[in-house]
């Protein structure tokens, strides 16, 4: 699946499905250090009901668009 990151935001969750069914998620946490990419798989996780550690960032860790994959 398809996330685009909007970091800093003021809560974290999932906002939006784009025309092109990209997911649009919303972090509070700043884009270093891989902090925001790990509130973007807790995000996930709890949406989709599964351990954070079956949510996999495939490709765009260093990006706003990434390719996620959600192990089942």
């Amino acid at each position: 699946m398809r996330v685009k990151v909007q970091p800093k935001s003021r809560e974290s969750a999932i906002v939006d499905v784009m025309e092109d069914g990209t997911l649009k998620v919303r972090v509070k946490a700043a884009p270093e250090k891989g902090k925001a990419n790990k509130e973007v798989i807790k995000v996930l996780a709890k949406k989709y009901g599964v351990k954070k550690s079956e949510v996999e960032i495939v490709s765009g860790a260093t990006d706003q668009i990434k390719l996620i994959k959600i192990a089942k």
